[in-house]
């Protein structure tokens, strides 16, 4: 689905198809309650940033989350991919989400770091595994640059069952979308927990939530 010239209504459907995907194999909920809701800001408006935020699925479902806790937030998903960008500002739109609450825009996080802006929390899904060995290392300084209370790259854990249980669960949706293909490759290019404890950078740490994630994670001054 990141090649230029793929198949346009493949492409929409695997956004489409996202959201259900998502919220059985990411985590995400699990993310917000022991990290992500501890960490918000109670005292005034807070901000979290989604880097390559996709078609905007756990963008959205975070800014649900967040104000159906009462918490007052602004949610910003950022991807280079214009077919993304497009998706992901619609559905938002058919969602009935107000811009003051949710924004999208097409770019990468170097700009953000940039034109000097700030996030309380910054997180990324299933990003990680498509950087490359440049890439990799300055997506996590942007990260740093960018976050004001936590960071959390969420990613795929790689594993030999992963490949089998994912394959058999998507078989309804091949040839459908590129979920199932693309998510095949995905679980093949991403990490073990040794793996990206290696790979980080400095400050960094490496968490391992259930058998099939691992997360990148990052606090301002821990150490």
């Amino acid at each position: 689905m990141d090649r230029v010239d793929c198949n346009p209504v493949l492409l929409e459907r695997t956004y489409a198809q996202f959201p259900l995907v998502n919220r059985i194999v990411s985590g995400w909920r699990h993310v917000y309650v022991t990290l992500i809701r501890p960490a918000l800001p109670r005292n005034r408006s807070g901000t979290i940033l989604d880097i390559g935020c996709g078609g905007g699925d756990i963008t959205r479902m975070l800014l649900r989350w967040a104000r159906a806790d009462g918490f007052d937030v602004k949610v910003l998903g950022i991807d280079p991919d214009a077919r993304a960008n497009i998706f992901a500002v619609r559905a938002a739109a058919n969602a009935g989400i107000p811009a003051e609450h949710l924004e999208f825009r097409r770019a990468l996080s170097s700009e953000l770091v940039a034109s000097g802006e700030r996030f309380d929390i910054v997180i990324s899904n299933h990003v990680l595994h498509h950087l490359g060995p440049v890439e990799f290392p300055e997506v996590l300084s942007d990260t740093e640059s960018l976050t004001g209370i936590l960071a959390i790259h969420s990613d795929i854990r790689r594993r030999r069952s992963a490949l089998l249980l994912f394959g058999l669960a998507t078989l309804p949706l091949a040839g459908s979308s590129f979920i199932r293909r693309d998510g095949l490759t995905s679980i093949r290019r991403s990490y073990t927990p040794d793996e990206l404890r290696r790979k980080v950078r400095p400050g960094w740490h490496v968490l391992a939530p259930g058998l099939y994630r691992v997360i990148a994670l990052w606090r301002p001054g821990a150490g």
